[in-house]
C-alpha cells in the first residue's frame, strides 16, 4: 500500500447551480500543488454503478468528468486513466449509453475496465473476504481520485468516496454481477474498511449537484443539492459527506472503522473545512432534500464520540 500523497485534512464545499464550477471551486480551496509530479499515472474512478442517466443521481456526469480530466490535464501528469468496474451493468455499457465514452477518447485519455485484469492480489485484514484480485493497475498508479454522486444506500447506508472505490475495484468477472457471489455483501461494512486499509484515495470528490435519497445505490430519488464536497482525506471527506444525509461517523459503520483504525480523520474538529461553514451545507442541503433544515452541527461541531477528547 502506497501512503497518500497529502496527508493534511482538508476539505472544501462548495454551491451553486453549474456543477463545473462549483469542482473547480472546490478543487481550488485544496492544497493540492503537491498532489501530481511531472510523469505521475493519475487514476480517476467515477461512480458508473449502472446504465442510468446522470440526472437520476445513480452515476456522475460526463461533463463534469471531462472538467475533472482537463483539471488533472493542467498538472502535467504523465497518464490519466479513467478506471472503473461496474456492478449493475457491463462497465462499457454504462459509458456508450451517457456519451462518457465519447469524452474519453475525445480528451485522448485511457480508459481500464476494473472488471477483468490482469490482476494482482489484495489479502483483506479481518475480513470473511480475506483476499480479492484488482487489477494490475493498481501497483501502476501514482495517484487516485474517487469521484461519485452522493447517496444513501440500501446496503452500506452512504455511498461516497470510500464505498466508491472498495466496490468499483473488485472485478465482476471474478466476484459477479452485482458483486455478491463470493461473500463481499455478507460482510459489507467490514470489506469496504478492509479495502480502504488497502486502497489509498488522495483526493475525494463528491456531487449532489445530483444526490440520491431514500434507496441507493440506482433505485432512489434524485434531489439537487447544488453542491460538491472534495477533499484531502478520504475519511474526513465522506463524514462531511454523511452529515449531509444526517449520520455521524458511528452511524456508518465502515467509516467509523475506518476513522478508528487510522485510514484518515474522522473528527471533524480535526479537519481544516473550507468554503461553506459546515452547518450551512447541512441546512442548504437538508432543505433541498427533505423541506425541512435540520443541521447536525447547529451548535458547533459535534465530536465524534461524545465526551472523549
Amino acid at each position: 500500500m502506497r501512503y497518500r500523497k497529502i496527508v493534511e485534512p482538508v476539505v472544501s464545499i462548495t454551491s451553486g447551480p453549474d456543477e463545473i464550477e462549483n469542482l473547480n471551486n472546490a478543487l481550488n480551496l485544496l492544497p493540492l500543488q503537491n498532489l501530481i509530479d511531472a510523469g505521475n499515472t493519475v487514476v480517476i474512478t467515477p461512480n458508473f454503478v449502472k446504465s442510468k442517466p446522470p440526472q437520476s443521481g445513480t452515476i456522475v456526469g460526463p461533463n463534469t468528468l471531462r472538467a475533472l480530466i482537463r483539471y488533472i490535464k493542467s498538472k502535467n501528469p504523465g497518464r490519466i486513466v479513467i478506471a472503473a468496474g461496474s456492478g449493475g451493468d457491463p462497465t462499457p455499457k454504462v459509458m456508450s449509453d451517457n456519451g462518457i465514452d465519447k469524452v474519453i477518447s475525445e480528451e485522448g485519455v485511457e480508459f481500464v475496465d476494473l472488471n477483468y485484469g490482469p490482476y494482482v492480489e489484495l489479502l483483506l485484514d479481518d475480513c470473511l473476504v480475506k483476499s480479492t484480485k484488482v487489477n494490475d493497475l493498481y501497483e501502476k498508479m501514482d495517484v487516485l481520485i474517487s469521484f461519485t454522486q452522493m447517496k444513501i444506500h440500501e446496503e452500506a447506508t452512504v455511498s461516497l468516496g470510500i464505498k466508491n472505490i472498495a466496490l468499483s475495484w473488485p472485478p465482476a468477472e471474478i466476484h459477479g454481477f452485482p458483486k455478491k457471489n463470493l461473500g463481499i455483501h455478507d460482510d459489507l461494512h467490514n470489506f469496504i474498511r478492509a479495502m480502504a486499509e488497502k486502497i489509498s484515495i488522495d483526493l475525494t470528490i463528491l456531487s449532489a449537484q445530483e444526490a440520491m435519497i431514500g434507496t441507493g445505490p440506482s433505485e432512489g430519488k434524485p434531489i439537487n443539492a447544488n453542491m460538491i464536497i472534495a477533499g484531502t482525506d478520504p475519511v474526513a471527506t465522506d463524514t462531511v459527506g454523511a452529515r449531509m444525509f444526517g449520520f455521524m461517523p458511528q452511524g456508518v459503520n465502515y467509516l467509523f472503522q475506518c476513522a478508528k483504525r487510522g485510514v484518515g480523520t474522522g473528527e471533524l474538529k480535526n479537519v481544516t473545512i473550507k468554503g461553506i461553514p459546515l452547518q450551512q451545507a447541512e441546512l442548504n442541503f437538508s432543505t433541498l432534500a427533505y423541506g425541512y433544515g435540520i443541521a447536525l452541527d447547529s451548535n458547533g461541531i459535534k465530536q465524534m464520540v461524545p465526551g472523549k477528547s
